[in-house]
């Protein structure tokens, strides 16, 4: 009989799949997890327990969060929902503002800032600017294209849509005219709409038929011939409105639209809403259409080295030092794709762009290389496939080095990650309820979480707090101790957990949005637990030398930092391991934050030696670290 030692350092590679399990010559398997749940990996080995969620406010109903950074110390939290947006600053709200986008919609808008300025699209909505004037000031407009005062030009994009063949042959050459097509090409929604016959711009007034319309000259035209040389503009209930839109090397891009998926257009240099060609000098507008064997419908865009361009099929980087009509140039660089029945916005992790792949399984970072002057497309979740399937949000919290990755059976995928030490590791956030969205404001990570509760209010904004251990939260503190606490209308009729001056006390039932203790505290945190695991990966084939011998954990050595409880389950179900003897330990006191070694014995043999040796387990909302587990195997020769 063979007695082996092991120790374990570090779960810098995650919770990985099972399919890994006779992988023990990887890395990835000695330093990875069969699960990790509701804890967070740190790149110096260890893992804790996951910060839970302050309750803000509720939303009133499902929707998006996006972040509005105007400097430093003014950050906003947008919260767009069915017909409006609303305002949060610090956590309290300032602002409700009327907006145009469906709950349906709110899944494919994209947005940009500048400054004061927040620039949003969607193919079936015109594109808005939202503009902040003070904390509780905020409106919503419509985009102003530059209107040239001289001509009364608008110098937005325009383009063909008809066959090459379809002619106009205007009434007159000025005023209020009639224009005849040689084809069927016109519909009401063309009404209000501007028009570019030879170059000189006319305003639609009327429809008459699909081959007729009334219009008024902006421009005298130049002749009442029929003419092929005409177009439309690129954006408008007819032919749809922006896809997406970016702000790089000082010129406003817009990639794609509803009627004109694969085409780009680039404002002039230094003004922004001005996208007027004119002969092609360096400072004038741009715009192109990506060719390749199919169409690349434009999902996103990204403001990097390069601009990155993310479409249906396959990534592209556009070069120019600077961009000009002369310089730009479009190269396919990876054939991954982004999906198309939502927006993820992709975000910046040291310099490598982190997306979402089209087929909602893979997690990719887009990284330029200077060995092969090219962008290559790396999966991030090979190992761990089984937690990463169908994103609906990203973000990226560089104060924790977290992406987090709602997906749409309301989890949270989490991937910690520092590229300069090759950690990337995955982990599952799990909470008693689904989560929609997330946004990473400043330091503070908040989600739009469903939660059911009685009182009809299920939609909650919540923001990750570290000085709790609870989701739906809220923390008070009074004078005198005081029994019965209020203000948690929003876990009506829910069961909640209760620290109480730092002791965990007896659950309670919401009830009319209060709950009365026990005893009285001054100070009681108040939310719906969740419970965080750490499972051991099975002893590796190579240990076992492929034999199949049975195997027993003899003992486990857990080294904990500041830790008030450690539940642990060495083969004979979970239970809780007295801390005393590294802490003082007094009845109805706050259980102390421990820092050592937890000798755990075991007894009994496994017949099964893909089974873990050990698992952690705890709901209670005490603090948890774990630093490193040394296991004593005894092996039947």
């Amino acid at each position: 009989m063979t007695r082996l030692r092991q120790t374990k350092t570090a779960f810098t590679a995650g919770e990985v799949s099972s399919r890994l399990l006779g992988r023990g010559d990887l890395r990835s398997f000695e330093n990875g997890a069969l699960t990790l749940r509701n804890v967070f990996i740190h790149a110096t080995g260890g893992v804790s327990r996951r910060p839970g969620f302050y309750f803000v406010d509720n939303a009133v109903g499902a929707g998006r969060l996006i972040s509005f950074e105007f400097n430093t110390a003014q950050t906003y939290l947008l919260v767009f929902t069915d017909g409006q947006f609303q305002v949060f600053r610090d956590g309290v709200r300032v602002a409700t503002v009327p907006a145009p986008w469906t709950e349906q919609q709110l899944k494919t808008i994209v947005w940009t800032q500048s400054a004061d300025t927040l620039l949003i699209t969607h193919p079936d909505v015109p594109p808005k600017k939202i503009s902040r004037t003070g904390d509780s000031q905020w409106q919503i407009n419509d985009w102003a294209f530059f209107e040239d005062e001289e001509t009364g030009r608008i110098l937005q994009p325009y383009f063909k849509f008809a066959d090459a063949e379809v002619t106009l042959t205007p009434s007159s050459v000025s005023g209020a005219i009639t224009i005849m097509a040689s084809a069927d090409v016109f519909t009401a929604g063309h009404e209000g709409a501007r028009l570019r016959i030879a170059d000189k711009e006319v305003r639609v007034t009327a429809l008459t038929s699909a081959s007729e319309i009334t219009a008024d000259t902006i421009e005298d035209l130049e002749s009442t011939d029929a003419v092929k040389n005409w177009q439309e503009q690129s954006f408008s209930a007819v032919r749809g409105y922006p896809v997406s839109c970016v702000f790089h090397q000082n010129r406003l891009v817009i990639g794609g639209s509803r009627d004109l998926p694969n085409r780009m257009w680039m404002s002039q240099s230094g003004d922004l809403f001005n996208f007027d060609l004119g002969e092609g000098l360096d400072d004038e507008a741009i715009e192109f259409t990506f060719l390749s064997n199919q169409v690349n419908a434009i999902r996103g865009m990204f403001s990097s080295r390069h601009l990155q361009v993310f479409t249906s099929g396959a990534e592209w980087m556009v070069t120019g030092n600077p961009i000009t009509p002369s310089t730009v140039q479009a190269a396919r660089q990876t054939l991954v794709g982004s999906r198309m029945d939502r927006y993820i916005p992709p975000v910046d992790v040291d310099g490598a762009t982190v997306f979402a792949s089209r087929s909602g399984k893979e997690l990719r970072e887009f990284i330029y290389t200077d060995v092969e002057a090219a962008y290559s497309a790396n999966d991030l979740a090979i190992l761990s496939r089984h937690l990463f399937t169908a994103p609906v949000d990203q973000d990226f919290s560089a104060l924790k080095r977290i992406v987090f990755l709602p997906l749409e059976n309301g989890k949270v995928a989490t991937l910690t990650i520092y590229r300069a030490e090759a950690v990337a590791a995955w982990s599952l956030l799990e909470t008693d309820g689904q989560v929609l969205s997330v946004a990473v404001v400043g330091d503070d990570i908040y989600m739009l979480v469903r939660r059911e509760n009685a009182n009809g209010q299920p939609y909650h904004i919540e923001r990750m707090d570290d000085n709790l251990l609870m989701d739906a939260a809220l923390e008070g503190t009074a004078t005198a101790p005081t029994k019965t606490w209020q203000g948690l209308e929003h876990l009506e009729g829910r069961t909640v957990s209760i620290v109480a001056d730092g002791v965990l006390s007896e659950t309670r039932e919401v009830e009319n949005g209060e709950i009365t203790l026990s005893a009285p505290a001054r100070h009681v945190q108040i939310g719906l637990t969740y419970t965080h695991i750490v499972e051991s990966l099975p002893p590796s084939a190579l240990v076992l030398d492929g034999t199949g011998r049975t195997v027993r954990l003899v003992e486990a050595v857990f080294r904990i930092e500041n830790t008030q409880m450690l539940s642990v389950d060495v083969g004979r179900g979970i239970r809780d391991v007295p801390l005393r003897s590294l802490g003082d330990d007094v009845l109805d006191k706050p259980p102390p934050s421990v820092s050592g070694d937890v000798r755990v014995r075991a007894f009994g043999w496994s017949k099964n030696n893909a089974k873990p040796l050990w698992r952690i387990a705890q709901s209670a909302p005490l603090s948890f670290s774990l630093l490193s587990v040394t296991t004593e195997i005894k092996v039947n020769e």
